[in-house]
């Protein structure tokens, strides 16, 4: 049974200058107990389908449904079975971190004992229980994001929309609450994730949409959509620039390389980029390739596509890490 159903989503921003159209026509899917990925560009419309998911917009067109209920029609009900982790954490830094929580628990009718006891077993889980009782403003980015997400806990929601959790968090921090996010799924609850970040979705997703200027551009698992941009490839680094083009040559008829577009080459850099249809076996035979042909090699590895060689090449830009203009 898919926990999250969206058929259509379209939702148009105007202005005196222009008009924007921030879904159009996106549809998506989400079994139940099960993390989707939502990957895109800034501006894509991760933040407007999730802000339309969570019934804190209405669609222009389109319908979508969670856990069954209609996010229009049925949006109380909604609101009572999911909880939400937007991009920025909302949290009151004049608070501290028990009274942020116990103030969310009371906010879903929880009493006062109960939003006590909830926040005290979050503080314990997400290891704030030390930091409890400081004020927000003592708190590091890290912590806070920890926070908000316990605060989207708080009502024991059975789908949680994560809106770029994990955004300019230090690498420890981004790995505490990956953590955190696998133990939610292992208990059942099903999860939007929205990321910049392939490998995020790669460590935490069953299934990826791609979206782009409002529309899926693209579905599958972090390999199906990995393999979309050619698989593995190797980087060369040449010695020399003025052999830039001759190991292009050579290495481009030792592989087999039949389409031109498949090569990149920066002169500037000294860089080319050739795909490895034999992955490591490959490798081998680019270095000797390029010893036989008296061409040394500056430095040379063989990789797979990152985030950019996907977003390059469904959508024919990179990703970027800005904050995103449309909402």
């Amino acid at each position: 049974m898919a926990a999250v159903e969206a058929t259509g989503l379209v939702k148009t921003f105007k202005s005196r200058k222009n008009t924007v159209k921030a879904l159009d026509g996106i549809d998506l899917e989400i079994p139940e107990g099960t993390v989707l990925g939502l990957l895109g560009p800034n501006g894509a419309g991760k933040t407007t389908a999730v802000r339309v998911l969570t019934t804190l917009m209405r669609p222009d067109a389109g319908s979508a449904r969670v856990l069954g209920y209609d996010v229009v029609q049925d949006a109380d009900a909604v609101r009572s079975l999911v909880g939400l982790s937007g991009q920025y954490a909302a949290v009151d830094e004049l608070l501290t971190g028990r009274e942020n929580l116990w103030m969310f628990g009371r906010l879903y009718r929880l009493t006062s004992q109960q939003a006590t006891q909830r926040a005290d077993e979050l503080l314990a889980t997400f290891d704030l229980t030390e930091a409890a009782d400081r004020t927000l403003k003592t708190y590091s980015g890290g912590m806070r994001r920890r926070l908000d997400l316990a605060g989207s806990l708080i009502a024991h929601p059975k789908v949680l929309f994560l809106d770029e959790p994990t955004t300019g968090l230090d690498p420890r921090s981004r790995i505490d609450l990956w953590k955190i996010i696998r133990d939610r799924v292992s208990e059942g609850v099903t999860i939007l994730l929205t990321t910049q970040y392939l490998e995020e979705a790669d460590e935490l997703a069953d299934s990826i949409a791609v979206v782009d200027h409002g529309s899926v551009i693209a579905r599958g698992t972090a390999d199906e959509l990995k393999a979309k941009v050619g698989g593995e490839r190797i980087e060369v680094v040449v010695h020399d620039p003025e052999e830039i083009y001759r190991a292009l040559e050579l290495l481009t008829e030792a592989l087999g390389i039949a389409d031109p577009d498949a090569t990149t080459l920066d002169q500037h850099s000294r860089r080319i980029t050739v795909p490895a249809p034999g992955g490591s076996s490959s490798l081998v035979d680019v270095i000797r390739t390029l010893d036989a042909a008296g061409i040394r090699i500056a430095d040379i590895g063989l990789r797979r596509p990152t985030l950019d060689d996907v977003f390059l090449t469904l959508t024919g830009h990179e990703a970027e890490e800005k904050k995103e203009v449309v909402k």
